[in-house]
């Protein structure tokens, strides 16, 4: 039985298509695979659990791609560990489930990921965020995505986080798809505009790519997006998501 307490961390937004399931997917492989924490997954998306169907296909993939076969067989030989699971579940009970989860783990699980709603209207939803100890907010210099994010981490900041019924300790924004083309000042009113309303932006910025918006291929030698493996490091580097993830270990302090 385990009695270690893990940090509850989420990759959550008000708007679609900004990529929280993809960074929950990247950040938990990273940790559980390559950098040895023990990673669970509350996939709290209903009705599509995206990330339980991805990790369906994910092992298939493998199974299928004799270089993937290799390196995973490899992988898991080396960590001595499976891959870390993805329960299906809704917002409203997603915190009693964990709870219940990491209390009956054999093992001590370090860090809890949840992919959750991506709207303030799902029942259940402000209680699971105010049961979050990590907040990270993807946002793209978008103006209908700015608002509406702007407007809910407000919300989560100067309403959930002062009342002091929750257990959140930081909400990090930071940009994500980021098209080195776009105008620079575009970003500095943006950065100029959160710094006004007291939220924190993080430093690191993803660069916008294709990799992000696909799986493995079936003739694919590397990875990048999977629940099975690691993304591969040239393509971490490529998009910054190596910088992004050092700074990540430090705002959680794990």
């Amino acid at each position: 039985m385990s009695t270690k307490k893990p940090l509850f961390i989420a990759f959550s937004s008000q708007k679609g298509g900004v990529g929280k399931s993809t960074f929950t997917t990247l950040v938990a492989s990273v940790m559980h695979y390559r950098l040895g924490y023990n990673i669970a997954v509350f996939d709290a998306d209903f009705p599509q659990h995206s990330l339980v169907k991805m990790k369906a296909r994910d092992l298939a993939m493998v199974m299928e791609n004799e270089a993937l076969k290799k390196q995973a067989y490899k992988q898991f030989t080396a960590i001595n560990k499976k891959a870390y699971p993805i329960t299906p579940c809704k917002a409203d009970n997603v915190l009693e489930a964990a709870h219940t989860f990491v209390n009956d783990s054999p093992i001590a699980v370090d860090m809890v990921f949840f992919d959750l709603p991506g709207t303030v209207n799902t029942p259940g939803i402000l209680k699971a965020l105010a049961g979050m100890h990590h907040i990270f907010t993807p946002i793209t210099a978008d103006r209908v995505v700015m608002e509406s994010t702007l407007i809910f981490t407000q919300l989560l900041q100067d309403v959930i986080m002062k009342k002091g019924e929750t257990s959140i300790k930081t909400i990090n924004l930071f940009w994500n798809q980021v098209d080195g083309r776009e105008s620079t000042p575009l970003y500095q009113v943006y950065n100029q505009l959160i710094k006004k309303l007291g939220l924190s932006l993080m430093q690191s910025q993803i660069k916008n790519g294709t990799r992000f918006r696909k799986e493995s291929e079936a003739d694919s030698k590397t990875v990048f997006r999977s629940t099975v493996m690691p993304a591969d490091e040239r393509l971490m580097k490529a998009c910054r998501l190596d910088l992004f993830i050092n700074e990540f270990l430090k705002i959680i302090q794990l």
